[in-house]
């Protein structure tokens, strides 16, 4: 499936000129709100690194990045790169990440959306933290996910 052929739903105004602006400076700054940070990934075509704030979702003892707006740039990047930084003030920490398969995914995104679907969950489809399993292996292509780990000497 190409790039162009994907449907992406583009956050609001207020998500991206307030919202999405105020966590960034917040986490640039040290403060983390609700798991918040700045995920830094090099660009698959310029290797320039690009940054987006991020929710980091902890389950069952593992972290997790979930794309909350579908197959975005920075999902083609950690694909391409692997791995990259997550960044909250001056604090960086380097990982690897492996994408995770549809199959794993409903107990992810249910997570996901009971933490944080106040922020997200206009992005679901209106599917939600008490939907079916049904509902959720639906739109799990939909959302890509990575399981993040600590990159090798960190």
């Amino acid at each position: 499936m190409s790039e162009q052929a994907l449907h992406v739903k583009k956050p609001g105004w207020f998500t991206v000129n307030v919202f999405n602006r105020t966590v960034a400076w917040m986490t640039r700054r040290g403060l983390s709100v609700w798991g918040s940070r700045v995920l830094a990934v090099r660009g698959r075509k310029s290797g320039e690194w690009r940054t987006t704030p991020v929710n980091v979702l902890t389950l069952d003892g593992e972290r997790f990045l979930v794309a909350p707006r579908g197959h975005v740039q920075w999902t083609y990047n950690m694909r391409a790169a692997g791995g990259g930084e997550l960044r909250l003030g001056k604090g960086v920490e380097e990982f690897t990440a492996t994408e995770v398969g549809d199959d794993e995914k409903p107990a992810i995104l249910r997570a996901y959306l009971k933490r944080w679907k106040a922020e997200v969950g206009v992005f679901f489809n209106g599917v939600g933290p008490d939907s079916s399993e049904e509902d959720l292996r639906r739109i799990s292509p939909d959302h890509p996910v990575f399981r993040i780990h600590p990159a090798a000497g960190a």
